[in-house]
């Protein structure tokens, strides 16, 4: 995929993501965990170039790393709530901060990659799917280990047509976590 188009359908999706979820919406166990992962194996077949370049390949470890951490505490700021018996979450404005620092980050690090060596952002700017990937799975990862902990029921994924789906393995999972808790 060409670089600007990539940008642009990213932040398409991330405007899209961040809109449903400031107004709150079910946790979705697909949406969370097998997206970002999608995303993630996506990102890693565009970093080829970078792992010929040890100073890109750094830049790229290091964002990355960033990433996955502001993503873990973009899960631990996210609200969790019950209706209807069902997790629900919705973004504080720790979350979108934190989400516009992680953004920050990755162009930034372009920026200074950049000024230290202009013929490797090409092949930095390749990159922005995996650690968008990276710190959409940490997000997910987190805040579903929240909602596990808690009674409620977690859904695998909620359908256009209202249909909401559980998984038994989540099911599975959440009774053990109760269970060790008591």
């Amino acid at each position: 995929m060409s670089g600007p188009l990539e940008a642009v359908l990213i932040v398409a999706a991330i405007g899209y993501l961040l809109l449903r979820r400031l107004a709150g919406q079910p946790a979705q166990a697909k949406q969370m965990l097998v997206v970002p992962a999608v995303l993630t194996v996506i990102g890693l077949s565009d970093v080829k170039d970078v792992v010929h370049s040890p100073l890109a390949l750094g830049f790229l470890v290091v964002t990355a790393l960033l990433s996955a951490g502001i993503g873990a505490l973009r899960g631990a700021s996210i609200r969790l709530f019950e209706r209807e018996g069902v997790v629900y979450m919705r973004y504080t404005a720790v979350t979108v901060v934190l989400l516009v620092v992680n953004v920050a980050v990755k162009f930034g690090a372009n920026l200074l990659l950049g000024a230290i060596d202009q013929s490797q952002v090409a092949v930095l700017g390749n990159t922005l799917m995996l650690t968008l990937g990276v710190s959409m799975l940490l997000e997910g990862v987190v805040t579903m280990g929240r909602a596990l902990r808690g009674e409620h029921k977690i859904l695998w994924e909620k359908r256009r047509d209202g249909v909401a789906r559980t998984s038994p393995w989540l099911d599975d999972l959440q009774r053990r976590m109760s269970a060790d808790r008591h």
